[in-house]
């Protein structure tokens, strides 16, 4: 009997994440959810990363109740959920108690599967987080954030993985979202992590396609025993994204492998998002075809068209490829820190600002608590010279401890501040929102009664269709009825919120 390999499906979350800088509209997912919902599939990341930033910075939608509209849409597959451990889905480390709450309130509105992962690879920034999961009842799989440097070993990975399953997780990930794991590297890390851990954990591939060797390393992490593994439908892969999902599947004929997946259903999910992205196409990342340069500058998919956005918008799109050299010499001198949000924007905005205004010249303050132990840490030795500078900088010196052991309790300062906000429905959600984007929430909460907005433009006229809620489109208080324009056709969806009928 043929070994089945499950697959967790990304077109929800990293896929347009990395395609079109996580700009997809829900009106324009929902279409596609129950075929995900029925076609096999291990889970369906659809929630985290970087989709609540952009839902409320860009697409005036409230990120709780996406997800409440996905478990309403989506009831028999577990929903997925990526999580940044101590830095939650924000840019700075959060006090335990707002961890807790996060973990509590997710779990509550449909999150089953929660990734948890720290840039650095610091097991301390991800023990609260895991607790957390786990008192929820819910299952907690730990990913290693997996890059290539002089100090970083198949051992040293494997070992890793040993020390997440002393600390409880259920599974762990090989999170590889630059496409740098090649087809050797996957089998021995997939076969050593299941020599070290035996049956006892469950061992997953995340990858990403850009460098076009990663197909191949699916394969051979087949081969070693790897027990599912991360894929895209093709109409949202390769490029910057992932491999797709059909391919994957028909590449396992004849192996001794299989999957669950139901391709008709997938593919039907294939021609929904066919239609979709070239109404996107204003922010389709530019890379779309395979780039080997990867392997020297070691950015992930998210990273490439968000950082193409932030040259545009600088005047300074013809620089990218300067910026791409400058990057592994940034990482190199934080210690070799995997790139992975919040390190990889840290990292690459230091880098493009190094280009444009000469190196260290102007340092963020994110990049100076990244050199100086405020974000965990770092795998290798950091750059003295450019330590000292953070230093002075930032007025403060470096530590070595635990960063949110330095926190002090703020959970009623975050609530006592959300509260007031002109919108804000009193929620722990609403306060949730504020703690992690407090100066983008203020202005997303005044302007929530105005309903999602929809950033894709018809690839002819330009006109743009969007969702128009019938009732209180904030934190809903009862059903909502969302009426959806779908080629033409009217469509009724009806989201109730957590805990009613």
């Amino acid at each position: 009997m043929d070994r089945v390999i499950e697959i967790t499906e990304l077109a929800l979350r990293d896929a347009h994440q990395s395609l079109i800088a996580t700009r997809l509209g829900i009106e324009d997912m929902i279409g596609a959810c129950e075929d995900l919902d029925k076609a096999g599939y291990w889970s369906i990341e659809c929630w985290g990363g970087a989709t609540y930033d952009a839902c409320i910075r860009f697409l005036n939608e409230d990120p709780w109740v996406r997800l409440r509209t996905f478990k309403e849409l989506m009831p028999n597959t577990p929903l997925q959920m990526l999580l940044r451990g101590q830095n939650l889905l924000g840019y700075r480390h959060y006090q335990d108690e707002v961890v807790d709450r996060f973990v509590q309130k997710s779990a509550e509105n449909g999150i089953d599967v929660f990734r948890v992962f720290d840039a650095l690879n610091d097991l301390r920034n991800l023990e609260r987080s895991v607790q957390a999961v786990k008192r929820c009842g819910k299952h907690a799989q730990v990913a290693i954030s997996y890059t290539i440097s002089p100090i970083h070993t198949t051992q040293n990975f494997i070992d890793q993985a040993r020390r997440l399953m002393d600390m409880g997780c259920d599974s762990v990930c090989i999170k590889d979202m630059a496409a740098l794991i090649k087809p050797q590297d996957a089998y021995d890390l997939v076969k050593g992590i299941k020599e070290s851990c035996g049956n006892q954990l469950r061992v997953h591939l995340h990858v990403h396609a850009t460098s076009g060797v990663t197909m191949v390393s699916l394969m051979k992490a087949c081969e070693a025993g790897v027990d599912g593994v991360d894929t895209a439908v093709s109409s949202m892969s390769l490029g910057p994204g992932h491999n797709p999902t059909e391919s994957f599947s028909e590449m396992l004929a004849n192996t001794g492998f299989t999957t669950r997946i139901e391709l008709p259903r997938v593919l039907r999910v294939r021609d929904h998002f066919a239609k979709v992205l070239p109404r996107y196409s204003e922010f389709l990342s530019t890379f779309t075809g395979v780039d080997t340069d990867i392997f020297m500058s070691q950015i992930p998919g998210g990273m490439l068209s968000n950082m193409e956005s932030q040259l545009k918008q600088q005047g300074a799109a013809d620089r990218i490829h300067e910026v791409m050299e400058e990057i592994p010499l940034v990482k190199k001198d934080t210690g070799y820190v995997p790139l992975v949000t919040p390190t990889s924007q840290i990292v690459g905005t230091q880098a493009v600002l190094n280009i444009l205004m000469g190196r260290y010249k102007v340092v963020t303050g994110e990049f100076a608590d990244l050199m100086l132990g405020y974000y965990g840490a770092a795998p290798g030795e950091r750059n003295p010279e450019v330590v000292e500078r953070a230093r002075q900088h930032a007025k403060k010196d470096p530590i070595d401890c635990r960063p949110a052991d330095l926190l002090e309790p703020e959970w009623g300062k975050l609530r006592a501040e959300a509260l007031p906000l002109e919108g804000c429905d009193g929620s722990d959600e609403d306060v949730l929102t504020y703690a992690l984007f407090p100066q983008v929430a203020p202005k997303f909460f005044a302007a929530r009664h105005e309903g999602p907005r929809n950033l894709g433009r018809d690839p002819v006229t330009g006109a743009s269709e969007t969702v128009v809620p019938e009732g209180h489109p904030g934190r809903i208080t009862g059903p909502v009825t969302y009426t959806v324009t779908l080629s033409g056709q009217q469509h009724k969806v009806t989201v109730a919120p957590y805990g009613q009928e």
